[in-house]
């Protein structure tokens, strides 16, 4: 039974890092959308999205039957309870890669972002797909810590994110209210990706040791 159980973790991991590298190629391919206004590459992320979805419910539904499976404690019990954790924060990155591939459909022909901010926009989805990269590894690793180093990165976008929202209360901001809104949006989408990233590297150090650090996510 015992090897039963433990066989059926190590897939329900598998199926993690293999959303978890689905999200980072969305993220990748939102921002080269946003960056290029780039209509089928957003239509892309946003049809993909669906299938994130399909699997963030999958993978509870594995762990609801492990702990049905078997009553685990220790280790075992703190493993299921952060793939549930998980799986849902990772399901909600998706959707916020999601949600920069619709903004730049929506503002198709036209690029959704001024010039003026595409290397903040091209950095902060650089750091965004680092990140979720970090994560796969983090859960294809049992055991393996990592909140720090994506605390370090979320913080490099934080900083990204106000100076964008502070370039719009400059008088040089020349593209009107819409652009701003739309970059206000956008900078929060990255930011809210990256938070989700430090989330998981929490609940997975969590796992490996017993203690949450920090107090982030």
């Amino acid at each position: 039974m015992r090897t039963a159980f433990h066989d059926r973790l190590d897939k329900l991991t598998c199926q993690l890092a293999a959303m978890c590298g689905m999200v980072a190629v969305a993220m990748e391919k939102a921002t080269r959308a946003l960056l290029e206004a780039d209509l089928g590459l957003a239509e892309e992320v946003i049809k993909a999205d669906t299938e994130i979805d399909a699997l963030r419910l999958h993978s509870e539904e594995a762990a609801y039957a492990l702990l049905a499976l078997q009553a685990p404690v220790a280790g075992d019990l703190r493993s299921i309870v952060t793939h549930i954790h998980v799986s849902e924060k990772v399901e909600r990155m998706g959707d916020l890669a999601r949600h920069v591939a619709e903004q730049a459909r929506r503002r198709y022909p036209e690029p959704a972002i001024p010039a003026q901010t595409r290397d903040r926009f091209a950095e902060m989805g650089r750091l965004a797909v680092v990140a979720a990269r970090q994560v796969q590894q983090l859960i294809a690793t049992p055991g393996r810590t990592g909140y720090a180093e994506l605390n370090e990165a979320d913080d490099l976008i934080d900083a990204l994110e106000q100076n964008l929202l502070a370039s719009l209360s400059r008088q040089d901001w020349q593209h009107g209210v819409r652009a701003g809104i739309d970059v206000a949006l956008l900078a929060r989408f990255y930011e809210r990706f990256a938070d989700q990233a430090v989330s998981v590297a929490r609940r997975l150090d969590y796992a490996a040791t017993g203690t949450l650090p920090g107090a982030h996510g």
